[in-house]
């Protein structure tokens, strides 16, 4: 029997570890940067809405095979509408709304919504989600708040985004119920506005590397 949708998802976040968190202001640099990235080994891409050709992005890395692209910043049902028509393969949401979630499941796509709070958490799993981000990670007591709300929600597991650098990767990819953490230091505004996509690169390896020496082989974090 073929493994759910949301199971694969869940399977390749966590066989990956880290995902990069992308705000592109130029079309044709989503191909060179999703080539960059993939040349550093990381093929699950979050591609945001914050700018105005976030979706012509999606667009044109989903036309190929080679990428699994999702869109972030997904506010509402209109934007999680337009970026799965335009080929967004998951979804990723700063915070907990009913329809943006309901929509998504609906057409059989992973949502990944933001919460902070153990309220939040709990609506979530009533919802029916087992994958949330915790957002914004480091402002709202990151690994120490991660590690409180595992008591109470063993099940649910989390993406932390917001603040995450190299320098705390490793403390978040630690715990248990911690699946991939999100982050832009690989992709910042810098190195995209000077086209360094070697430098895209490097840093993608050494993310890689940081998560295959922590994890090993195994899915152990999805049980």
């Amino acid at each position: 029997m073929a493994k759910p949708l949301t199971d694969h998802f869940s399977e390749a976040l966590y066989q990956q570890g880290v995902i990069p968190v992308i705000v592109l202001e130029q079309v044709a640099d989503a191909v060179p940067l999703a080539e960059a990235l993939g040349a550093g080994d990381l093929s699950v891409l979050e591609i945001t809405l914050r700018s105005s050709v976030g979706l012509e992005c999606i667009q044109t890395i989903a036309k190929y095979n080679r990428w699994m692209v999702g869109a972030g910043t997904v506010l509402n049902r209109d934007d999680a509408r337009r970026a799965i028509d335009s080929g967004a393969q998951f979804v990723v949401s700063p915070g907990l709304d009913d329809g943006t979630v309901q929509y998504c499941q609906d057409r059989n796509i992973p949502i990944v919504p933001g919460v902070c709070t153990p309220s939040e958490a709990q609506r979530a799993i009533h919802m029916g989600l087992r994958l949330v981000k915790f957002f914004p990670a480091e402002a709202f007591g990151g690994v120490a708040t991660l590690k409180a709300l595992r008591g109470p929600f063993p099940n649910l597991k989390f993406v932390p985004t917001g603040g995450i650098g190299l320098e705390t990767l490793d403390a978040y990819l630690e715990l248990p119920n911690v699946l991939a953490v999100g982050g832009s230091w690989m992709v910042a505004r810098a190195l995209l506005e000077s086209k360094n996509f070697s430098q895209i690169t490097q840093l993608a390896h050494f993310a890689r590397d940081r998560v295959k020496n922590l994890r090993h082989e195994g899915l152990g974090n999805l049980g």
